[in-house]
C-alpha cells in the first residue's frame, strides 16, 4: 500500500497545462506536480512571476467535493483569521480532453506541511489554531454541502469503525493496546449526540491539510473538500489529530476561552479522532507522512 488510495482519474502536466489553455488561458504558464493527496492532486503555477496551485480530483468521490469548494469557500475566507485557499478561477469538467471533473486554480501558500513536523513542534499552533475553529465554527446554512461522512453522529460511522478493529491491522500496530482503544470508541458512542444547530466545520482538520510558515507559525488552512456543517465534534478531533498532550492543553485552554465546550462534546471528539486514525492505519501501511500522522493520532488518543 501507498500513503494514498490509488487513482481513478488520469492526471498529468499534460492534461492540466491543456485544461488551463482551454478554460482559462490567462492563468497559462510553467506547471510542476507538487503532490497526491488522498483525493485530489496538486501543480504549482507561474503566472507573471506569481504563483499559484492547481487542484484536481484524482478520485471521483472529489468531485462535488471541489464544487463546494468553489461555492463556499470565497464565502468563509472573509471572515477566517488564517489563509485558506478560496479559488481563484474555478474550472469545469472537459471530457473533451478525457477529464470529467472539475478543478480550480487556487493562491499557493508558501511554506511547509505541518506533517513534517513533529507533535511538539506543532504544539505552538494551539492558541491560533483554536481561534480558527472558533471563527469557522458559526451558524451554517440550510443549503450547507452535507456530507455523510463527517459531522453525523458517531454511530453512523460504527460500522465501519468495528470493521477496522476486526480486519486486525489495528492490533497489528497498537498490540494489546487495541482493547482500550475499543473502549474509549464505546465511550464516545454513548455520549449524547449533538443537538445544536449544524455549525461550519473543515471535515478533515488534521496536520496534512496545515501549512507553516519557516518560523512554525500557522500560513494557511487548505482542503475543504470535506467541508459541511453539523457537529462541532468532527473538527474538535484536531486535538489528538494535530497535537501532543501540551499543545493539546494549549489548543482547548484556548478554544474553551473563547466558547465553552463540554465534556461529551470533547467525548464525541476523541471519538472521531479514533474515526480518522483508525481509518488511516487500516488503509496505509507505509513510511509516509498521513501514514506516520494515523498512528500518532491513535497514540494520542491512547495517551488522555
Amino acid at each position: 500500500m501507498t500513503d494514498a488510495p490509488a487513482p481513478e482519474l488520469h492526471v498529468d502536466v499534460e492534461l492540466v497545462a491543456r485544461l488551463i489553455e482551454t478554460q482559462h488561458p490567462e492563468f497559462a504558464g510553467p506547471l510542476e506536480f507538487v503532490a497526491n493527496g488522498w483525493d485530489n492532486a496538486m501543480y504549482r503555477l507561474e503566472v507573471g512571476g506569481a504563483m499559484y496551485a492547481v487542484r484536481l480530483p484524482r478520485r471521483r468521490i472529489a468531485s462535488p467535493l471541489v464544487e463546494h469548494e468553489q461555492r463556499w469557500l470565497p464565502v468563509l475566507a472573509e471572515r477566517l483569521p488564517v489563509a485558506v485557499p478560496a479559488p481563484i478561477r474555478a474550472g469545469r469538467p472537459a471530457p473533451e480532453l478525457g477529464y470529467d471533473a472539475p478543478w480550480s486554480i487556487v493562491p499557493w501558500f508558501d511554506g511547509v506541511n505541518a506533517a513534517s513536523r513533529s507533535p511538539a513542534e506543532r504544539a505552538k499552533l494551539g492558541p491560533v489554531l483554536a481561534a480558527f475553529v472558533d471563527a469557522l465554527h458559526s451558524p451554517a446554512p440550510a443549503d450547507a454541502p452535507h456530507n455523510p461522512y463527517r459531522g453525523v453522529p458517531l454511530a453512523a460511522r460504527d460500522d465501519s469503525v468495528r470493521e477496522r478493529f476486526a480486519r486486525g491491522r489495528l492490533d497489528a500496530v497498537l498490540g494489546p493496546r487495541t482493547v482500550r482503544l475499543r473502549a474509549l470508541w464505546e465511550d464516545a458512542l454513548a455520549a449524547p449526540v449533538w443537538t445544536g444547530a449544524p455549525t461550519w466545520l473543515h471535515g478533515d482538520l488534521h496536520p496534512g491539510n496545515l501549512v507553516l510558515e519557516a518560523s512554525g507559525a500557522l500560513a494557511a488552512v487548505i482542503d475543504f473538500g470535506d467541508l459541511t456543517a453539523g457537529d462541532p465534534a468532527t473538527d474538535l478531533a484536531t486535538a489528538w489529530l494535530t497535537f501532543d498532550a501540551t499543545g493539546r492543553a494549549a489548543f482547548v485552554r484556548e478554544l474553551e476561552r473563547r466558547r465553552p465546550v463540554d465534556a461529551v462534546t470533547w467525548r464525541r471528539a476523541r471519538g472521531w479522532a479514533v474515526v480518522w486514525g483508525s481509518a488511516v492505519v487500516d488503509a496505509l501501511d507505509g513510511s509516509g507522512p498521513i501514514a506516520r500522522l494515523g498512528r500518532n493520532a491513535l497514540e494520542q488518543v491512547l495517551v488522555d
